[in-house]
């Protein structure tokens, strides 16, 4: 068993189902889209096309699954308004927020040690 980082230092089975329940969540989190979309909306709420057209790549139907996704786990809202035709705006919720924060967090992990990653890469590679 290991202990977390967290203030309780909760111990964690890694062949327990919270383990297996943390890693599948991590692999969704991780997934191509999920991320860009969350930070996307982090700026402010959305219309569907307007998030389409700022997250570089995706399509229609990968957006559809993940505003699904992240609805469903309630890191995104989805609002309609009645208008005519109807226009629907997603937002991040609270949870969503604190997602994006640990997104930026990482990211800027990257950014910094992006140079050293690379260098890594490069003579891992060249020892091949």
């Amino acid at each position: 068993m290991e202990l977390t980082a967290t203030a309780a230092l909760v111990p964690i089975d890694h062949r327990g189902e919270r383990c297996i329940a943390i890693a599948r969540h991590l692999a969704w989190i991780g997934d191509r889209w999920t991320l860009p979309v969350v930070v996307t909306l982090d700026d402010g709420p959305l219309r569907f096309n307007q998030l389409r057209r700022a997250v570089s790549g995706i399509s229609q139907q990968m957006l559809t699954r993940t505003l699904r996704g992240l609805e469903r786990d309630g890191i995104v809202s989805r609002t309609v308004h009645p208008t005519v035709p109807p226009q629907v705006e997603y937002a991040l919720t609270p949870l969503g927020n604190s997602l994006a924060d640990q997104a930026r967090q990482l990211g800027g992990w990257v950014q910094t040690n992006l140079p050293a990653l690379t260098a890594n890469r490069a003579a891992f590679d060249a020892g091949v």
